[in-house]
């Protein structure tokens, strides 16, 4: 359920619509599937971007999408559903920060068999130290300032337009290019000399 029958591209406001009319169970899935295929990656950096670890970023995602499916009939502009499932993301996300500090169980200490597949790929070359540059690239992009790391996550991980991240934090396209801009000057600031800021290219973070 990916087009219409004009081949223009159905809007998330329409499948919202069809994904919570109930009116067939197919329907429904369809509807939804192809709102999660849009915005799976946006909210995967949104988690990433806030408990810094990939591992259980792609964990709480999952859930994101899981509780934003249940939780449809209380979406009142359906035009705004990317903001809104942006604000999901961030309260599952406060949820297992706070389950963290209070020493509860984490899903990552959960049996192995209990968890979903990871939405991210591989990286293609496999080699050892493409690996370890890519964890150092990855720890420094985490220790950046919120906005400026969510920013980054966001763009980087899926091919997202400023007016399309604008309207999903709810700021201009000016704020997005300012922040985005410090955002690569800092990596440049704390990169050492061996990792250029060009492998952020070859690992879907390209400045």
């Amino acid at each position: 359920m990916t087009q219409a029958a004009n081949d223009s591209p159905v809007e998330d406001a329409e499948l919202v619509r069809v994904a919570r009319s109930g009116a067939t169970a197919s329907a429904t899935t369809a509807a939804y599937a192809e709102l999660v295929r849009r915005w799976s990656a946006r909210v995967l950096a949104v988690c990433h971007a806030r408990v810094r670890r990939k591992d259980v970023a792609e964990e709480l995602a999952q859930e994101t999408l899981l509780r934003g499916f249940q939780s449809l009939a209380t979406l009142e502009s359906p035009d705004r559903f990317g903001p809104w499932l942006r604000g999901i993301a961030q309260r599952v996300c406060l949820d297992w920060l706070k389950a963290k500090q209070t020493g509860q169980v984490s899903f990552t200490e959960l049996p192995s068999d209990q968890q979903p597949a990871g939405f991210l790929t591989s990286q293609p070359d496999g080699s050892v130290e493409h690996a370890d540059e890519l964890r150092h690239l990855m720890s420094v992009v985490e220790e950046l300032p919120d906005e400026f790391r969510e920013v980054l996550m966001l763009y980087y991980y899926q091919d997202a337009t400023y007016q399309d991240l604008a309207e999903l934090l709810g700021v201009s396209s000016a704020t997005i290019n300012a922040r985005l801009t410090k955002a690569r000057a800092m990596l440049r600031e704390r990169l050492t000399p061996r990792e250029p800021v060009n492998d952020l290219r070859r690992s879907r973070y390209e400045l």
